[in-house]
């Protein structure tokens, strides 16, 4: 008589071969994430104006100012972890210990120095790059009146009489005074290798003042989310010759456009990705009906500055309002 008994001994099964081990996979992953900033770009750490390499070097100087405490307390985590793990039999075993003067002085001496040095740098950048404060030049500046626009950029140049849309030509050299505000959504005025960033809002007038130092197209755009067509709202800066601007201005007064009150109702309809237009003539009092549109009370512009203004003040027998009171600047 047979008896059959089942082989109880469990059967290995062969693992499938691995193609790459996870110690490789993770050096490729390392590897691979340099090529993922690939399409960034760097244009704050390459500026083209003053201004612009001011703010970078601020930006550097800061930022090595606090890796100065960032990498030794990464460095010194690792190697606390590494010398103290459970298996090292070797390193110094201090159950009772709590203090040490020397640890003391140093963890909360340095970053209070570092601190005390921040403090007086942003303090003497905060005046110097403020951008109300316009930029010493033998040259004469050039101004520029910026209206944001959904989703488009409006730039008139009164001293010339023309304006552009989407496009910012300027002379190299030459400092640009900025006047901004906006039609409605609040934006933020930026190109990134010229300096600082201004927000445009709506009833309001800011100021910001930049310079090119060198010639080239830079990019500008909004940094201030306004809606769906926010990621379009892109403009050329055309930094060229002052007899390239030149010429740029005589074309601009050879377009036969007119911006009117009627063109600029046209244009303050939203839309995306508007085409460069010039415009030969502008309504000298567009920039300043744009910033007065929500002032009017009774067929007045209530500001400190206007006549009805200035007339109840006199009237109420009050001291008049510092020069510097009277705008609406901001």
């Amino acid at each position: 008589m047979h008896v059959c008994v089942a082989d109880t001994r469990r059967v290995r099964r062969r693992k499938s071969p691995r193609i790459l081990s996870p110690v490789l996979w993770r050096w490729l992953i390392l590897a691979a994430l340099p090529l993922s900033l690939a399409g960034c770009s760097w244009e704050l750490l390459n500026p083209s104006g003053s201004i612009g390499v001011q703010t970078r070097n601020l930006i550097v100087l800061a930022t090595a100012l606090m890796l100065m405490v960032v990498i030794p307390v990464i460095i010194l985590t690792l190697v606390f972890a590494w010398r103290y793990r459970e298996g090292n039999t070797k390193a110094e075993y201090a159950p009772r210990w709590s203090h040490s003067t020397r640890i003391e002085v140093v963890v909360w001496g340095i970053p209070c120095v570092i601190v005390a040095l921040l403090g007086i740098i942003i303090w003497d950048t905060t005046h110097k790059l403020d951008p109300f404060r316009p930029i010493e030049s033998k040259v004469a500046p050039l101004e520029v009146d910026v209206v944001a626009l959904d989703w488009k950029w409006l730039f008139i140049y009164p001293q010339y009489g023309v304006a552009s849309l989407n496009e910012l030509p300027v002379p190299v050299g030459t400092p640009i005074n900025f006047r901004i505000t906006a039609e409605s959504t609040m934006n933020a005025l930026f190109i990134p290798r010229l300096g600082s960033m201004v927000y445009a809002m709506a009833g309001m007038q800011t100021k910001l003042h930049l310079i090119a130092d060198e010639p080239g197209v830079f990019d500008g755009r909004s940094a201030a989310y306004s809606g769906s067509g926010f990621s379009d709202m892109h403009f050329r800066t055309v930094a060229t010759s002052r007899a390239e601007f030149d010429a740029w201005i005589e074309r601009a007064r050879a377009s036969g456009h007119t911006l009117d009150e009627q063109t600029y109702r046209k244009l303050e309809q939203p839309s995306s990705k508007d085409p460069v237009t010039l415009y030969a003539k502008v309504d000298p009092r567009l920039f300043q009906g744009v910033v007065d549109q929500y002032m009017a009370s009774n067929g007045e512009i209530c500001r400190a500055d206007s006549p009805v203004t200035i007339s109840a003040i006199a009237g109420a027998n009050m001291p008049p309002l510092p020069a510097q009171q009277q705008t609406l600047e901001r």
